[in-house]
């Protein structure tokens, strides 16, 4: 038990007889990987074992060895068992040690820790010194040149109790920090109180902007933890995670298991509308990635508020309105959409803007840009929310479909072609023995229907298939086993909340050198369950996402100059297929082959991607056809923009990819 007492100033002489005794010793508590649970180090905490009154915390004798001149001797003592006590541990162990005020004056401090480490076998490189900003507020110039001292020896430097001083910018600027330490001020109240919450995401925007650590104090519950998590901090510290424990205990407390913060046992779940996207902690080129993609999208986009005002419009929306982009801001719905066409969309806009996120609309509209009379557009309503979970608004994706229904009604297919372009659920893996009967099924299609693995096993999934579905899906299976290819089918499955649910089976046989199937894997999917938000943005940067969940287009984004590829996202690579996009300069692009409408093959340069990084150019989309050997390929619409930095440079760029009409063919 810890018992906390004023000492008088008799009781200060008991200080240096309690050194001289080893009163003072270590304790350890545990600092974590907010991701994986895995444990980072500790912070050593120092106590005093008195002999009548147990354990003292810090408060009630720093001051007093700081006035008494032996806080140095103490904390080297201090140390000094925690060097000892941890020199065989993991070589990623990290020891986070504080400083006082005095310590940080002290010129040989860098002296005494290094003879400290060299008589305990303890790396600097795996001590992080802590320092408040009180220690810097009296002479900043010694401060410096002791941080620089102990950069030099490989020590980290940490500052602690960030935000409750008064000029934390400016030691940020001045000192080489490492690591800024989240007030647990801010922290406890964060889930309660959402100017904590801006707070804190603030300071880890802050943190990743200066590239460093990010470490939240004070986490005491699960929520506190999920939501650091979601902002982007890297590492926690608090009672959540483990109180501060002696030398005694610290193998068992190391022995500990301890999940990511999302698999910790809930002692309080954290409201949806307050689960806050990583994006809140972001720098700004996160947000010229997305601005650029909005603005050189061949998808029309915009952002209407609740009054049906235009927020912010692209140039294709502007188009196919008949009206530039400027003139539609401030502007209602009403006032720019034809009479007609208004009276169709304003029910969608209603129910999103009651929180309905609407998917694969079709309507019939005049296209002011084809100047045709009528046009099939495909369109998506999706409700931004802010951290309160109300609706601000509502983010809209249109896209002309027009050649591709006059393609699809030519080929009798369904027109189920907008959902498989927006599947987000997670997969349900399965195995299969070579003759299509079940081995192995993830637990997640028990959750969804009911059925225990030993019910799934074999043939026995299929009870939960839909009666008019059952024959033609166990006909195309026994086809697709035989001819040795791969599955691929469609389904109805009924749910254990008694709904009937479409799902998608595809699977691959694995076989042996002599051709033969030795077993085939595969996965289910839900294609009639759409992701719902849970994670708010601030406002601009909500539209922003939001519109990036719901794109139908593929989108690839490469660095500058060198034109590498670094990012791309799944259409993109459904929609190339078999291409790898593992392209390290420009010159690697011609190596896909793609020609003109009038034939000329495209070179390197001639790619979208290139000509934004090289002319800095937003590209119209342009019709190619890209091959994938043989002079079998497809038609691709593609388009590219710039990306550029607060100064206007180009640091990358990202070219959009839609496919036209789905089929692969031959270049005519």
């Amino acid at each position: 038990m810890e018992w906390r007492f004023c000492l008088t100033r008799r009781k200060r002489l008991d200080l240096s007889s309690a050194l001289a005794r080893g009163e003072f010793v270590p304790y350890f508590q545990p600092l974590v990987d907010l991701r994986t649970g895995e444990l980072r180090g500790c912070e050593v905490l120092a106590r005093w074992v008195h002999p009548t009154r147990g354990i003292v915390l810090p408060d009630d004798f720093i001051p007093y060895a700081e006035e008494s001149g032996i806080i140095a001797a103490l904390s080297e003592c201090v140390l000094s068992k925690a060097f000892e006590a941890c020199a065989t541990l993991n070589q990623t162990f990290v020891l986070s040690v504080n400083i006082s005020p005095i310590q940080f004056r002290d010129p040989i401090l860098s002296k005494r820790l290094s003879e400290l480490s060299t008589r305990h076998r303890f790396p600097l490189d795996r001590v992080k010194v802590e320092i408040t900003e009180s220690t810097l507020l009296t002479n900043l110039a010694d401060a410096q040149s002791i941080s620089t001292q102990l950069k030099l020896l490989g020590v980290k430097l940490s500052l602690d109790d960030f935000g409750t001083g008064y000029s934390s910018l400016a030691h940020l600027q001045a000192l080489p920090f490492d690591e800024i330490k989240i007030d647990r001020s801010f922290v406890s109240s964060m889930c309660c109180r959402r100017e904590s919450m801006k707070i804190v995401a603030a300071v880890i925007g802050l943190g990743r902007s200066l590239g460093l650590t990010t470490v939240a104090e004070g986490i005491e519950e699960s929520a506190q933890a999920d939501m650091l998590r979601c902002l982007g901090c890297e590492v926690g510290q608090g009672w959540f995670y483990g109180r501060p424990v002696p030398i005694e205990e610290l193998q068992a407390m190391l022995a500990l298991s301890r999940p990511s913060s999302h698999r910790v046992g809930h002692t309080k779940q954290v409201p949806k509308q307050r689960i806050t996207s990583f994006l809140e902690a972001l720098p700004a080129a996160r947000h010229a990635q997305l601005q650029a993609i909005y603005d050189g999208s061949p998808v029309g986009l915009c952002f209407v508020d609740r009054e049906l005002r235009y927020v912010s419009v692209n140039q294709r929306h502007a188009q196919m309105n008949g009206a530039p982009a400027e003139a539609h801001l401030g502007r209602t719905v009403r006032e720019m959409v034809p009479e007609p066409f208004y009276e169709k969309v304003v029910p969608y806009l209603t129910r999103a803007l009651g929180g309905e996120a609407i998917h694969g609309v079709e309507l019939e509209r005049r296209d002011h840009i084809k100047g045709v009379k009528c046009a099939t557009i495909l369109s998506t309503y999706q409700p931004a929310q802010d951290e309160n979970g109300e609706v601000i608004g509502v983010s809209v994706t249109v896209v002309d479909i027009s050649d591709r229904k006059a393609a699809e009604r030519a080929l009798a297919e369904s027109e189920d072609h907008f959902r498989h372009m927006v599947q987000l659920n997670p997969q349900i893996p399965y195995t299969m023995d070579p003759n299509g009967l079940i081995l192995d099924m993830s637990p997640r299609w028990a959750e969804l229907t009911g059925l225990t693995f030993e019910e799934t096993c074999g043939r026995g999934w299929l009870r939960t298939v839909h009666p008019e579905d059952a024959t033609t899906l166990v006909s195309k299976c026994l086809a697709a086993i035989k001819a040795a290819v791969q599955i691929d089918v469609e389904f109805r499955v009924l749910g254990r909340d008694k709904l009937w649910h479409w799902m998608r089976s595809r699977a691959a046989p694995r076989m042996d050198r002599d051709g033969a199937i030795i077993k085939w894997y595969g996965s289910v999917e839900l294609i009639d369950d759409q992701k719902q938000a849970q994670e708010q943005l601030w406002a601009s940067q909500l539209r922003l996402q939001t519109i990036i969940d719901t794109l139908p287009v593929g989108v690839v984004i490469a660095e500058a100059p060198s034109g590498r590829i670094i990012g791309r996202n799944q259409k993109a690579e459904a929609i190339l297929q078999q291409d790898p996009l593992h392209f390290e300069q420009i010159g690697d692009y011609s190596r896909r082959v793609a020609y003109h409408r009038d034939g000329r093959r495209l070179e390197s340069d001639d790619f979208p991607l290139a000509k934004a990084i090289l002319r800095g150019q937003i590209t119209d989309a342009e019709h190619v056809y890209y091959t994938f050997g043989d002079d079998v390929g497809k038609w691709l619409s593609l388009s590219g923009a710039p990306l550029k930095d607060r100064d206007g440079k180009i640091v990358g760029a990202v070219a959009t990819i839609q496919e036209l009409n789905g089929e692969t063919s031959h270049l005519i």
